[in-house]
């Protein structure tokens, strides 16, 4: 019975894995953008050498 629950829970984990790198292959026809956001970013930095 253990056996049985344990190979039932590795068919889905190999489901799942199988439909995220779909999805993710898949997502921008379907509409979704997973690009991060790119912008420019300046921060002043104060350097205290002697």
């Amino acid at each position: 019975m253990m056996g049985k629950l344990i190979k039932l829970l590795f068919y889905l984990l190999c489901l799942a894995f199988i439909g995220v790198v779909g999805y993710a292959y898949l997502g921008p026809w379907f509409g979704s953008d997973f690009t991060a956001p790119q912008s420019e970013i300046r921060v002043p930095v104060t350097l205290d050498a002697n």
